[in-house]
Formats: C-alpha cells, structure tokens, sequence
C-alpha cells in the first residue's frame, strides 16, 4: 500500500488525509498543534508534530517521511497583516529530509496569487508577476521544488478556497465601499481541490502545474449579492468608481490532462 505524507492537516488536509484513506492509502500527517494529535490519529492518520521554522524543522521529520513515495506539503504562508516570515526558507529546510528519504514524488499548494490582477485570462503559459509578498514567496518556492531533480514536483494554484464552513460572503455581507464590483470570481470548493488532488495521484501527474479554479466566473457583485440573498444575510454594497480587476484563471489544462469534471460547478 501506497504510503502518503500530508505536510499541514488544516482546513484542506484533514478532510484530504479522510479522503485518501478512503481510497486506502496509508497516510501520516502533521500539525503544529499537540492537541490536534489525538484528532489526526482517532481518524485514522498516522499523527506527528512538526514545526517549520526559517532556521529549522523541530519533530520527527524522518519517521514523517520515511517510505512515503508522496508528500503533499499544504502550508500557506503566514505574511498577511505585519507577518515577514520567509515561507522559502522553511520549505527549503524540509527539502534535505525530502532527498535522504528519497520521496519520490512532491504535491505543492500553492495559488493563484503568484497572477497579477493585469491579464484577463490566465493559463499555465501566463508568465507569473506576483504583486503580494505571498505571491511571490510561493512562486519562489515554486521554482525551488519543481528544479529539484531528486524527486517530481506538481504544482497545484488554487484560487480563492471556500467551503461548507468557509465563504467569503460571511466576512463581506454589511459591508460598504467593495473595490473590483465587476471582477470575476476565481473560486474553489473544498470538494474539488479534493478530487483534484486524488486525480492527480491516482493519474501519476508529476513534473506539471496546473491552475484549480472552478470554471464560474460571475462578477463579484452578482455573485455576494446572490449569496447573501441565499443566506438572508445583509447585501454587500459596492463602489464602482474602483472597478480594475479582470482576471479570468482558466483550468483547461487541468480539466483536459487529468479528465477531471468540477463536481461544484456554481459554487
């Protein structure tokens, strides 16, 4: 049986790790939280702590990734509001561990934020000009993995993450003076990354990137307003007069390479 190591069981790696022993792999996975242990192992999911760092890695990385042939690593940067921490510089201290152990294979989350907000549709033939400093510390980290000859790396951009228990329109609803009324969403639902990531698996799709945006671009004003008409909860109000955004991400590559369908079409 195929063993699987899952760097970060958070909001997408838990329910991910489930999956995945559904489909009986056997499966490890880690957290930075010694409470959530007992959750990981009660599921079925082999649990360690380990904590990445920019000048180390603390737990016991080599029994995590030891006789795995698949890592997924499922850490997102933590550089919003004052954060400065180099998200490089700790992936790239797990990348020894990676070589030694002789992972075969490297799943990277990563997202559609290494796009500017400057072209209207966006492939994996877009060349990547990352505004944010998450943008550009994952796409950095992109290219970090994907030169590695030790092992096949696959990149996976996601765009904006929701799920059952996560959408935006709980944040947004109330509020006044939105920027961007006619952007369109680039969204996915839990459900999907989900599939998507086992297609890529069961497929053996190494060496590739593909953008993960559910096909179903609506504006953002059409689409909050209809869902906070949906949930009764108060309409967002918009500001036209900031109106700039226009990126489309397209998921053909995906869709066609990994034959996958989105089993949330309309978000």
């Amino acid at each position: 049986m195929t063993k699987i190591s899952i760097l970060g069981c958070g909001w997408l790696g838990l329910p991910l790790a489930k999956a995945l022993l559904k489909k009986d792999y056997l499966v490890k996975g880690s957290t930075t939280s010694e409470e959530k242990l007992a959750v990981l192992k009660n599921a079925g999911i082999e649990p360690f702590l380990i904590v990445l760092s920019e000048n180390k890695t603390t737990g016991s990385v080599t029994d995590f990734l030891k006789n795995s042939k698949i890592l997924i690593i499922d850490v997102p940067p933590k550089l919003r509001g004052s954060g400065t921490e180099n998200f490089v510089s700790k992936i790239r201290n797990v990348i020894p561990f990676i070589e030694k152990l002789a992972v075969e294979n490297v799943l990277f989350i990563s997202s559609t934020s290494v796009y500017n907000d400057g072209d209207a549709f966006v492939t994996e033939e877009t060349i990547p000009k990352p505004e944010t400093e998450s943008g550009k510390q994952l796409l950095e980290t992109e290219h970090l993995l994907l030169s590695n000859s030790n092992f096949k790396t696959t990149v996976l951009r996601f765009g904006g993450l929701i799920g059952e228990d996560r959408h935006p329109i709980h944040f947004l609803a109330g509020r006044e003076n939105l920027d961007n009324p006619d952007a369109p969403i680039n969204l996915i639902h839990q459900e999907d990354c989900i599939g998507i990531i086992l297609k890529i698996i069961e497929n053996n799709s190494w060496n590739q990137t593909f953008n993960a945006v559910t096909p179903y671009h609506p504006s953002r004003e059409m689409y909050y307003t209809q869902k906070a008409i949906a949930l009764n909860l108060a309409l967002p109000k918009f500001n036209h007069e900031n109106n700039f955004g226009k990126k489309i991400i397209l998921s053909d590559t995906l869709e066609n390479v990994l034959n996958y369908t989105f089993t949330k079409p309309n978000l």
